[in-house]
């Protein structure tokens, strides 16, 4: 047999010949180059200009900011009454006006008619806190047993008659001071429905003149957002404003009826916190009626009160806010709860006030333009079922059958 030849080991492959430099790290050096230090000291610069311009605009320019967003709130909530009038024939000025005037009678009609009442209550409400305390005292003195004295509590705070004395000539001395701030509000009041009444009467104009900066695209983008902060951001801020007319109307009735004392003022209280306070002004709403009436001459009047905030919220959830709210914005509790906290701490209760519409607007360009995704891992047992369109589903494709 003839012997076969063993085969052959490939011989080892040389290394391919590397084109790379040899490394220098060794010799990496950082170069000191002054025109990167004037870089940087010109970025800094320009971050601490920045933030000063800002807390000089919080601060010195606080007010005038706070008048601009809350006519612009303003004309936003009137803009659906003034586009029905200006399509019936009417100018945008004109209807502008006439909404506003129509506003100010309705308020001058309603301190015409309940103006003194609503004052005298008040009146008799601060000078009814006293025994209203003294009530309480000595229902707590009876129900648990207790000795609390009102005149030792007074004490022990340091209150005597000369601090009240001194208090009440401070107050007289401050006079004036009340009769300039007084004026002051008139000015601001009147600074603030003139925004209102330009910004409501050239709102298109105002729109094409923000659209003349834009291209194209930009321009059709600015007038769905207009669209959007009209039909949602009002639409809430209007619902709210009826909401509360009818809770404060309802509440006030109902208090009246079963001969409660300061009815009217409460009725509004109940009104204004219960729609415009969220989580938890539903609860503060009713809870001064409710104390004022248990420490009364006839408790019941509390009972009937809570009974009354009870029926009525449950009405209010399942029939008449629905149909009132159906097309503005929701706004997460604890969203609204968080932009109460802000205004207030910019602008005090006035912007505690106006934050829920504006945030209301800025919730409303989110829902419309924000992306939608779909949730990885199980569903919240708890979370209600998503609201699917006829047609439509996951974006998921189905899995075939095999």
């Amino acid at each position: 047999m003839s012997e076969q030849p063993a085969p052959s080991t490939p011989a080892a492959s040389a290394p391919a010949p590397s084109n790379a430099a040899p490394s220098n790290a060794a010799t990496d050096r950082v170069r000191f180059d002054l025109r990167n230090v004037g870089k940087a000291t010109a970025v800094v610069l320009l971050i601490f200009s920045a933030a000063a311009f800002v807390q000089f605009v919080l601060q010195d320019a606080g007010s005038v900011i706070f008048t601009i967003l809350m006519a612009l709130a303003l004309a936003i909530t009137m803009e659906p009454a003034v586009v029905w009038l200006h399509r019936r024939g009417l100018k945008r000025g004109l209807a502008t006006g006439l909404v506003m005037i129509a506003v100010i009678v309705g308020v001058a009609l309603f301190f015409a008619a309940f103006g003194n009442l609503l004052f005298t209550q008040l009146a008799e409400l601060l000078r009814g806190v006293p025994e209203l305390a003294r009530n309480g005292v000595e229902w707590l003195n009876q129900r648990f047993g207790t000795q609390i004295d009102i005149a030792n509590i007074i004490g022990s705070i340091g209150l005597n008659p000369s601090d009240v004395a001194g208090w009440a000539a401070q107050v007289a001395g401050g006079i004036i001071a009340i009769v300039f701030g007084i004026v002051g509000s008139v000015f601001s009041v009147f600074t603030l429905g003139l925004f209102t009444f330009y910004l409501s009467a050239d709102m298109p104009r105002l729109k094409r003149w923000i659209a003349r900066m834009l291209p194209s695209r930009g321009q059709r983008l600015n007038e769905e957002l207009w669209t959007v902060a009209v039909e949602k951001a009002g639409g809430y801020v209007g619902a709210r404003l009826v909401l509360a007319l009818i809770n404060g109307s309802t509440t006030a009735l109902f208090l009246y009826i079963i001969g409660m004392p300061y009815w009217l003022p409460l009725g509004i209280w109940t009104g204004i916190v219960a729609q415009f306070v969220p989580t938890i002004g539903t609860y503060i709403a009713i809870a001064l009626p409710v104390i004022i009436g248990l420490l009364s001459d006839d408790p019941m009047d509390g009972i009937l009160a809570l009974g009354w905030a009870v029926a009525y919220q449950q009405v209010e959830n399942l029939t008449i806010e629905p149909r009132i709210s159906a097309k503005a914005v929701s706004l997460h509790p604890a969203v609204s709860f968080a932009s109460v906290m802000f205004g207030a701490a910019l602008f005090g209760a006035a912007g505690a006030l106006l934050a829920v519409p504006v945030t209301a607007i800025v919730m409303a360009f989110v829902e419309v333009y924000a992306p939608r995704h779909e949730l990885v891992g199980p569903p919240d047992a708890d979370a209600p079922e998503p609201d699917v369109a006829p047609g439509q589903g996951t974006s998921e494709p189905a899995a075939s059958a095999s």
